[in-house]
This record gives C-alpha cells, sequence and structure tokens, in this order.
C-alpha cells in the first residue's frame, strides 16, 4: 500500500471529499454513503461527502438498485442523484478518491496545478490491510455479491481514511 500523507489536511473544520467511478451509479455512490454514515457523528472536522463520474451517462439518475440495496442492507442511509466530475469539482474538493486506474486519468486530465494534482488518490489507498489491488471493481450488472464485496472494500478503506484524517 502506497503510503498516503493528509498532514496538509489537519486542523481544518470542514472537508469536502469526493468519491469518483465511473458512472456514478454503483460504486462511488457506495463509498459515498458508507463514509458519510460513518463521519456524520464527527464535530470536527465537519467531512462533506459526495460523488461524481467521469462519464455522463448516468446523469440524473439514482443508484444501481443493487448497489443501494447493499448499502442499505448494511444499515447505511444516503440519498443519491448521479452527476459528473469536472474541474470545479476538483478546485472545490480536498479529496478526490477514485475507484480505479481508469478514474485516475480522466479525473487527473483536469490537474492544473500541483495542489490540485495531491488532492487524487485511489479509495484503496487507504486501506489499512494493503491490498493487493489498489482497484475496486465494477460490479455493474453483476450479482449482488459482487457488489457485496466492493462494500467490503469500501468499509475498510473508509475506516483507514478516517483514521488518518483523525490522527
Amino acid at each position: 500500500m502506497s503510503s498516503v500523507d493528509l498532514s496538509h489536511l489537519k486542523g481544518r473544520d470542514n472537508l469536502i471529499i469526493t468519491m469518483v467511478c465511473y458512472g456514478n451509479i454503483c460504486r462511488s455512490p457506495m463509498a459515498a454513503a458508507v463514509l458519510a454514515n460513518k463521519v456524520s457523528k464527527l464535530e470536527s472536522p465537519k467531512v462533506f461527502v459526495d460523488s461524481a463520474g467521469t462519464s455522463n451517462w448516468h446523469v440524473g439518475q439514482g443508484p444501481n438498485p443493487p448497489s443501494k440495496r447493499t448499502w442499505e442492507k448494511a444499515g447505511y442511509s444516503f440519498d443519491h442523484i448521479a452527476s459528473q466530475f469536472n474541474y470545479s469539482r476538483l478546485v472545490t474538493a480536498d479529496l478526490v478518491l477514485v475507484m480505479d486506474k481508469d478514474n485516475h486519468v480522466e479525473v487527473s486530465k483536469y490537474v492544473t496545478s500541483k495542489e490540485e494534482e495531491r488532492k487524487i488518490y485511489y479509495l484503496r489507498q487507504f486501506d489499512p490491510s494493503g491490498p493487493d489491488s489498489l482497484e475496486v471493481p465494477d460490479p455493474y450488472s453483476l450479482p449482488d455479491s459482487a457488489f457485496e464485496s466492493v462494500l467490503e472494500m469500501v468499509e475498510k478503506a473508509t475506516d483507514g481514511l478516517i483514521e488518518q484524517l483523525l490522527i
């Protein structure tokens, strides 16, 4: 697992974290749902979580039903409407957490400075178990078990992220 330095975010009153996948209906809304629920009780920093897709295929749609069903079954409550990632989202966010290499490439196309570049990480870089891959595989059109697998990856990585933000 690559080492991540979030020291530049210490002491902030508010943080904006944007989760990014391809269509913004499966992985990134699930990651946003999990993180938003886990940080909802934090007083400082107050963490605002959203998500976006690198494509515009599903803009305006709700989450993929198996994705929502999986996070709700795990006890997470979250409202979601798909949107597309753009430069202003990069500027506004303190962290942009991507689900896979293709998302990393697409998000990085917006970077115009070192400051913007250091906002972008793979979500799984925060998984303290040191995953064998940084990619969160796309469960779209796969059985519910694939969504449950993604949820497990997301939960581990968001736990690691919260730990790093609070240390």
